[in-house]
This record gives C-alpha cells, sequence and structure tokens, in this order.
C-alpha cells in the first residue's frame, strides 16, 4: 500500500476551499492509501500567533478532520509539533536547503512583501514541509495548486540528499485533483479562497450557519451576462461556483450547464446554497459532539504515538548518513 502525507495549518477554521481542495480528498483516499494526515502546528507560527486562539484552532482542526469523515483505525491523525522528529528532520534538510531557492518560494514573497521585517522561519519553513513529507516515505502528496512549488522543493532536498549522503528517501508525486483544486474567492474569484481574507463574504467556513452560508453565496460575485457556463478565464466568479456545485452535488459541470441554461443566476446561487448547507451539517453536527471529548484526545493521542515511531525509524537513518551523533559499539 502506497503511503500518502499532507498537513493543513491550524490558522483560523478552515473554509470550504480547503475542505474541498484538500479534507474531502483525505477521506476518500484513507481507504486506498496508508495516509498520514498533520495539524502543522510549527508551520503556523513562522507567522505571529495568539497562543490561546492558536491552542483552539489546533483542536478546532483536528475535530474536523475527523468530523469530515476521516477514520482513525484508517487514517494516522496527530499534531505536528507532539512528534519532536519533524522538527529536528527539518534542520537537517535546512542545512542542504539554498538560501536562493528559499527566496524564491511564491508564498515567502507574497508573504513577505511590503513587511518591514518577517521571521526566518517564513523563509525556512519548506525544509520542515520536506521534513513533514519524507520522515513517513510518502508516495503522493494531496496538495492545492498553491503549494506545487513547495513539494517541487521537496522532491529536489530529497534527490540532493540521497546523492550527497545515501539513497533513503522515496521521492514524492505531487497530487492535485482537476476539479476543485483551487476554489477561489466569492468576491475576488481570481484570487483563492483565504480564511485571513479582511472580507468576510469572501470565504465559506465549515461551521458557518446556513443563513451565513446562504448570504455569502448570493452575494458571490459573478457577471452580467446571466449564463451558467464554465469558462475559468472569461467568467471566473461562475466557474468558481460551479466548481464548487459540481463537488459537493456530485454533478458534472456539464449536467450543471444544462440543468441552469436559460435560468440565470438567482435560481443557480440559491440551489447552490442548499447543496452547500447539505454537504457541511453532518460536519458540524459530529463537531460539535467531538470537539471537547476525551475521544479527540484518545484519538490524537494515538496517532502521535504511531506517526513518532515511524518519523523516529527514518530520523535515524537520516542521521547516521549525516555522521551525527555516536557510532554504536
Amino acid at each position: 500500500m502506497k503511503t500518502i502525507f499532507s498537513g493543513i495549518q491550524p490558522s483560523g477554521v478552515i473554509t470550504l476551499g480547503n475542505y474541498i481542495g484538500a479534507i474531502k480528498q483525505f477521506v476518500e483516499l484513507q481507504h486506498e492509501y496508508d495516509c498520514y494526515f498533520c495539524v502543522v502546528d510549527q508551520h503556523a507560527i513562522t507567522v505571529p500567533q495568539d497562543r490561546l486562539e492558536l491552542r483552539k484552532n489546533i483542536r478546532t482542526l483536528a475535530a474536523l478532520y475527523i468530523a469530515a469523515g476521516l477514520d482513525h483505525d484508517k487514517a494516522t491523525l496527530f499534531i505536528q509539533s507532539e512528534v519532536p522528529a519533524h522538527a529536528q528532520a527539518g534542520w537537517m534538510l535546512q542545512c542542504i536547503a539554498y538560501i536562493g531557492e528559499l527566496e524564491r518560494m511564491t508564498q515567502f514573497k507574497d508573504k513577505s512583501s511590503g513587511k518591514d521585517a518577517v521571521s526566518a522561519g517564513l523563509l525556512t519553513y519548506p525544509p520542515l514541509m520536506a521534513a513533514d513529507i519524507l520522515l513517513y516515505g510518502a508516495n503522493l502528496v494531496p496538495v492545492g495548486e498553491d503549494q506545487k512549488q513547495h513539494l517541487e522543493l521537496t522532491r529536489d532536498l530529497a534527490e540532493r540528499f540521497n546523492n550527497r549522503f545515501n539513497d533513503i528517501f522515496t521521492i514524492p508525486e505531487v497530487r492535485i485533483p482537476k476539479i476543485g483544486a483551487r476554489v477561489m474567492s466569492l468576491q475576488e474569484p481570481t484570487k483563492k479562497m483565504s480564511k485571513s481574507d479582511e472580507n468576510q463574504r469572501s470565504f465559506i467556513t465549515l461551521l458557518d450557519e446556513p443563513k451565513q452560508i446562504e448570504k455569502k453565496i448570493k452575494s458571490a460575485v459573478t457577471d452580467s451576462e446571466g449564463i451558467v457556463k464554465f469558462d475559468r478565464e472569461n467568467k471566473p466568479g461562475v466557474s468558481n461556483l460551479l466548481s464548487i456545485y459540481s463537488i459537493l452535488g456530485n454533478k458534472t459541470v456539464e449536467e450543471l450547464e444544462v440543468k441552469y441554461e436559460g435560468k440565470g443566476y438567482g435560481e443557480f446561487k440559491t440551489d447552490l446554497a442548499e447543496v452547500v448547507v447539505n454537504a457541511l451539517t453532518p460536519i458540524q453536527d459530529r463537531f460539535k459532539n467531538l470537539v471537547e471529548s476525551k475521544e479527540l484526545d484518545d484519538i490524537l493521542d494515538a496517532g502521535a504515538e504511531k506517526a513518532a515511531f515511524k518519523a523516529n525509524k527514518m530520523l535515524k537513518k537520516m542521521e547516521t548518513a549525516m555522521g551525527l551523533g555516536r557510532k554504536k559499539r
């Protein structure tokens, strides 16, 4: 069975985009692969965080993983900082990464743009992300388009380590879905949907109330044509809504285009809001029963133990390959 690793930062309640682009995939993949899914809290502190809010977000994200359908008997769910091998391996990979390639990362450029100062961690977190993946011998990494560059760097670092020290790392492949890989903002459909967007109408979170969801979808930017048709270049707003509808409503885009031919955007948006609410209601119900429960702590404790067992094996191989520590007599 091939191995999959992926993680999400606990920087706020996850959006519909995170669910479609990541967690929904995870639920489907857990039946076919040996899956390791991680709450990557060490990545979150590359930018300032309120400690109490961060703790709350870590627990919320972990509960949402389970509420969305992740089966802890089939997949390993854990918190990154509870497995020290991630930070240790991240430092070792940082030592073979080059400053120039880290400075070329698009996300670093975006997050550091216009800032007087940024943390060193913001520059160097791609090697930590590489460690997250390589520690588990991941064959596939399901990510959105925005993370593809980081996966390419992960592959480069793995090959560099293998060539320079010892051939121990599996070179991971990127897995990006054809539809829904990048859910866009409801207000600026040329930008990715993000929970950090100042405009609250631009994103839907998994814990939004039905009335909030309906209001946000009805105010979503479309165009003046009134034609429900997929055309990412010329009709980005409508295309974004069609992608969401297609995935959550289990219908092809072509079926939806036929269904709403000549009907305009009003009926289309009303139906889409109902589809989103119906998809999120069971997740929200399960979340409420889980988030403060001992059951969640038990799942995370078991996940950390299982993840550490596997990660420590690879960490020891890395240390031996690089010559760290003492040779056992």
